[in-house]
């Protein structure tokens, strides 16, 4: 690109020779990201897991990240993903280690930079709609109700499970909910 920014390799910007037979959820995600910058992709809990929620379309239109969050309520954290979103648009992206007070249930968020390695497992739509990288993720953590993450020491071992920990490599992840998907 002429603007000095890495290159985008997603559906929108390049023909694959498949764009007639693109899917609905392909064709709803190509909208979205047309209409809004971004669109958020919601994945259900069940009986053997939480849900999450990701977004697809920040690294197509801010050259930002893509934002992934864990273990709530999916409802809640679309909304908290379409507000990081947002604040993407405005040019105050989200950062590696770097953290946001007040976006979850009021309390401060940490995100940390997904190992690639989870993203067959976790991410297809993003792969879907990108094909190929660069696509980098960044997760965003949500503290317990005394403002701890998930890493630090005090938290009880329920929340310590409640979200994954995709920074590591998936091999040094405890087996649980999470590594099913790999």
């Amino acid at each position: 690109m002429s603007d000095g920014r890495p290159g985008c390799h997603c559906i929108i910007d390049h023909d694959y020779g498949d764009r007639d037979r693109l899917d609905n959820f392909e064709l709803r995600t190509i909208v979205h990201v047309s209409q809004y910058g971004w669109s958020v992709v919601l994945v259900p809990g069940d009986a053997e897991g939480p849900g999450w929620a990701y977004t697809i379309g920040l690294w197509h239109s801010f050259r930002s990240s893509e934002l992934a969050m864990f273990g709530g309520d999916i409802y809640e954290m679309e909304a908290i993903l379409n507000t990081l979103g947002q604040q993407t648009a405005e040019g105050d992206a989200p950062e590696d280690g770097g953290r946001r007070e007040d976006v979850v249930r009021g309390q401060t968020a940490a995100f940390r930079t997904v190992d690639p390695r989870w993203y067959d497992g976790m991410f297809k739509g993003a792969l879907s709609f990108y094909r190929r990288p660069p696509l980098p993720f960044l997760q965003v953590v949500w503290p317990d109700d005394q403002g701890l993450y998930l890493w630090q020491p005090g938290t009880e071992l329920i929340f310590r499970h409640s979200q994954p920990w995709l920074w590591l490599n998936p091999r040094q992840h405890p087996e649980g909910a999470w590594t099913r998907h790999l």
